[in-house]
């Protein structure tokens, strides 16, 4: 362990001038020219990808928050998914201009409405920081010396970028553990609008039950729209903002895959745990078995308030269908793991690991207590996690009560706001308080104050059985009456006397001071500074906690990386990637075969008539009629609707563009297969594909369904 940061150096090497291998992996830019792309069938100049100068066709993927886009006219039109759109189309929906249902298309730049809460960040660089960082850890720090030292220099470097214009985002990202740091600039674009949307029909065809299944008939598309200010900064949103003219604009081809073409994605994917230790992948199963319970419990609650309320439904429905993919996502990643007997090939993976280590006894002294120093810690750290997660839970906007988590974001506001501005979390710093702030506003368009009452109540009574010494200490005493009836009039007296239902309210508190809002003995407010005393106190614990793991990994990563000769893809942490692979099918099961395409016949043929198998009357007359235009396939005699190719994708990649050896946009990445879901942990290549829409089907709707020819013409089709 002495010796890791010594390794900074010795790692970085490794990456820069040994080769490659791309079986299973997301690389960075900088690592693209190591993989022998048009050896592997890349028929364009793999420096046209990504280029320092923002013209790089890399620069035309924009990261949009949990979901990717890609600009496709030079007036900043963006192309993403319809599910990644949805949060936008929900929040802009009403039981009068319902959205979800009917879609939406704004034949004029003046009909265009906001899409609220959705940035898009353009990439404008990044560069190694590595040794900047490592020069301000030293032996002998403590732990917390050290994460304090850490977020300090993390700060200064993103201060630094940031200094180059208001509008410009930074951000300091640790790959491969720590063993390596990268700093990523971008333009920040807050005045996204939506242009189309299909009805739920067609960008949702097929569901929760076809939802990560082949195969796949969903045409998942939305268009979207950056504007700046007349000057060019990105401002909000203002009547006076002008289109966003990019400098890097996505071509799309017409001309179709085969099988055994060779496809490449490129986006912003969130997360994946392949560099996980046994131990790592043993308590993440158990983590994904206990949140199963938990939300499905949470979505037929939700499904029940809005069965006869379509006010609420709508208000529900992002949530819903979050927790409804995050469900079926977890299923498949746990029936994966058991079908392919993940355990004994992660346990082979590190006994190999293991085994190297041991052959040298400079390795072994380096590295060779660090598997068994990671099982110990996780061991102990499961024990001591499950308070932490349940109060966090219970302030969280997303699993808890939208009153209860925006008691507890102004009451923490107000806490961090009194610090200078470099000593607050990053979350809560001058560069990011107007983004906070907006973003508190939109609760309003996606919740309900009396199901979110009922939702609290329900939450609470499933903490019944929970031991005294696990619960937050302001609940004890409620709890302490083991009474459902007693945790029912609690919520009521916080909510009838709380003034935190009123929007307007909740921005003026956002101004005063913590003893200011302890002065309103306002019960919410008063419930969430308990919580948060007790949330401070954890995480001071957890900043040299999550150091003391971190080094332990960035070890044990050190070895794989050496072990390696430096060609393992960093794990996904929500920054830029490439990958590629072809277009294949796959066989699931035994005598089952699934070929990569589908077509509009297989949308036909699912007709049952309601939703999610619903299929508009104009495009079966369409179907009907043969009349698909230039979007036919000639091979099939039909529109091709989805493809499958061998990419690595995960969450957050959902509106990557999959493009051509041309470097031409075919297909806009949605989903993986259920059985490949298992690849963000592991990747088996026989069962390892991603799922796209055609880029045919997507202009298809816009034209021959839609009428939406203007969209065409501006995309230069």
């Amino acid at each position: 362990m002495k010796r890791i940061f010594s390794l900074f150096t010795v790692i970085v090497l490794l990456l820069i001038i040994l080769p490659l291998h791309a079986d299973d992996g997301m690389w960075l830019p900088h690592q693209m020219k190591m993989l022998k792309l048009q050896a592997q069938g890349l028929q364009m100049d793999p420096a046209d990808l990504f280029r320092e100068d923002g013209t790089g066709l890399m620069s035309a993927v924009v990261s949009l928050g949990g979901g990717t886009g890609e600009f496709v006219s030079g007036d900043g039109l963006i192309l993403t998914n319809h599910h990644v759109a949805f949060g936008a189309i929900q929040r802009a929906s009403s039981p009068e201009h319902d959205y979800i249902t009917g879609g939406f298309i704004a034949p004029e730049r003046s009909l265009e409405i906001p899409a609220y809460g959705y940035i898009a960040d353009v990439l404008l660089g990044y560069d190694d920081v590595t040794e900047q960082v490592a020069a301000v850890l030293h032996d002998g720090m403590s732990y917390i010396e050290k994460d304090k030292a850490l977020d300090a220099v993390v700060k200064k470097l993103i201060a630094e970028a940031e200094a180059a214009g208001s509008d410009i985002r930074a951000t300091v990202v640790p790959m491969y553990s720590g063993n390596a740091y990268y700093r990523f600039r971008f333009k920040h674009l807050k005045d996204i609008r939506i242009v189309y949307a299909p009805p739920r029909d067609l960008g949702n065809f097929g569901g929760d039950i076809d939802n990560w299944m082949w195969p796949r008939h969903t045409c998942d598309f939305s268009f979207l729209r950056a504007y700046v200010s007349p000057g060019g900064n990105g401002d909000a949103y203002s009547e006076n903002n002008v289109p966003y003219h990019p400098k890097s604009v996505m071509p799309i081809s017409l001309d179709g895959l085969q099988e055994g073409d060779f496809t490449f994605v490129m986006g912003y994917p969130g997360r994946t745990y392949r560099n996980y230790t046994l131990t790592e992948l043993k308590n993440s199963m158990l983590d994904l078995q206990t949140r199963l319970a938990d939300f499905e419990s949470i979505i037929d609650f939700l499904d029940e308030r809005g069965r006869d309320n379509k006010e609420v439904e709508i208000k529900y429905a992002s949530r819903v269908k979050g927790l409804n993919n995050a469900l079926k996502n977890y299923q498949g990643k746990l029936e994966g793991m058991k079908k392919v007997n993940l355990i004994e090939k992660k346990k082979a993976q590190q006994d190999e690991i293991v085994a190297w280590i041991n052959a040298d006894p400079v390795r072994k002294e380096t590295y060779g207590n660090v598997v068994p120093a990671i099982d110990d810690f996780l061991s102990w750290y499961r024990q001591r996690s499950s308070r932490n997660t349940l109060l966090n839970n219970l302030v969280s906007g997303y699993f808890g009560s939208t009153l209860m988590s925006q008691a507890h974001f102004i009451y923490r506001a107000a806490v961090e706001r009194e610090k200078p501005d470099m000593e607050r979390e990053s979350g809560f710093q001058d560069r990011t308080w107007e983004d906070q702030k907006q973003r508190n506003l939109l609760v309003e368009r996606g919740y309900d104050l009396a199901t979110d009452r009922a939702y609290l109540k329900f939450r609470l009574r499933r903490l019944m059985d929970t031991p005294v010494d696990e619960l937050p200490a302001p609940l004890r005493d409620v709890f302490a009456k083991n009474d459902p009836e007693a945790v029912d009039a609690y919520v009521d007296r916080l909510y009838e006397a709380t003034g935190l239902a009123d929007p307007q309210r909740r921005q003026e508190l956002l101004a005063m001071t913590p003893k200011q809002l302890l002065a309103l003995k306002d019960p919410m407010i008063g419930l969430a500074a308990a919580c948060e005393k007790e949330l401070a106190a954890m995480r001071d614990e957890d900043r040299a906690v999550n150091r003391q793991y971190q080094e332990l990994k960035q070890a044990y990563l050190a070895a794989v990386l050496e072990m390696k000769e430096g060609g393992l893809a960093p794990d996904a942490n929500s920054t830029i990637r490439f990958t590629y692979g072809t277009v294949e099918g796959y066989q699931p099961a035994d005598a089952v075969h699934y070929a990569p395409f589908t077509t509009l016949k297989g949308v036909i043929e699912k007709e049952t008539g309601a939703f999610p198998f619903r299929v508009p009357e104009k495009i079966k007359e369409l179907h009907a009629a043969n009349d698909f235009g230039r979007y036919e396939d000639p091979r099939l005699g039909d529109v091709v609707t989805c493809f499958l190719n061998t990419t690595n994708v995960t969450g957050g990649n959902s509106g990557s563009p999959t493009l051509n050896a041309r470097g031409e946009q075919v297909g806009i990445i949605f989903d993986m297969t259920y059985e490949s879901v298992i690849g963000d942990y592991y990747v088996i290549p026989a069962l390892q594909r991603t799922i796209s829409v055609d880029i045919r089907y997507v202009l298809f709707v816009t034209e021959k369904f839609s009428g939406a020819d203007f969209i065409l013409k501006e995309i230069g089709i």
